[in-house]
């Protein structure tokens, strides 16, 4: 992103941007590339070091890495914040197309499998608050209606996965399943993506499934997992 975009973006004075771009450049913040700014490198460190999410991905290399070789499809590993979904981990398959989501990157819970099968498991004042302003609309088939949601996060919690039906993109469908700390609490979220039509989502759904379970038992065996449990 160029610093006129973020003048563009932020509405602010284009004084106050540039001022600020450069100061975030000289503390390692962004760096200046020939096309624009991008996150910089003190950026990577300060989300390693947040260690919820780093033990999480930890946890969850090897199971993603298996999935990902079983299935040739697109997995990734995503947790909820607020009403969006953030990937933490993504792994492109050779059989699968190439998404816009990558590692960092936020993606509208409610259009996400990943998104849903936690939402189906979050506090009810989580999902009141995405209901309380307009689903954006991705596709023709992503839920907007806030009752059909409701009804959607039924059937997600009965059967323990959710499944998106081209609801972020036209040719895209996938399934997800919630991953669950050592106090039951739906922390994060397994998904397998592929092209819709070609994709087999009930043999991918049980592989999503084992994965997730093998993600919750090396996440909740983990040290400083123990360490919490222990207090």
């Amino acid at each position: 992103m160029t610093p006129e975009e973020l003048v563009r973006r932020t509405d602010l004075p284009k004084t106050t941007v540039h001022r600020t771009v450069t100061e975030l450049v000289r503390v390692g913040m962004l760096e200046r590339t020939p096309t624009g700014l991008q996150l910089g490198t003190l950026m990577f460190e300060l989300g390693q070091s947040a260690p919820g999410t780093r033990s999480l991905r930890e946890a969850a290399r090897s199971a993603l890495a298996d999935l990902n070789r079983a299935t040739e499809m697109n997995v990734g590993l995503a947790v909820l914040e607020g009403t969006e979904v953030v990937y933490l981990d993504m792994i492109v398959g050779r059989n699968a197309p190439l998404l816009p989501q990558k590692t960092g990157q936020r993606w509208p819970a409610h259009a996400s499998c990943s998104g849903k099968a936690m939402l189906a498991f979050a506090d009810e004042s989580v999902v009141e608050h995405l209901l309380s302003n307009p689903l954006r609309r991705l596709t023709p088939e992503t839920i907007t209606e806030p009752d059909l949601l409701r009804r959607e996060l039924d059937d997600v919690r009965r059967k323990g996965a959710a499944f998106d039906r081209r609801e972020s993109f036209n040719n895209v469908a996938g399934v997800a399943v919630p991953i669950f700390d050592y106090a039951g609490k739906a922390v994060a979220a397994v998904s397998v993506s592929g092209v819709a039509g070609r994709i087999n989502l009930p043999r991918f759904d049980m592989a999503a499934r084992a994965a997730s379970l093998a993600i919750s038992r090396a996440y909740t065996s983990g040290p400083s997992t123990r360490a919490l449990r222990a207090r």
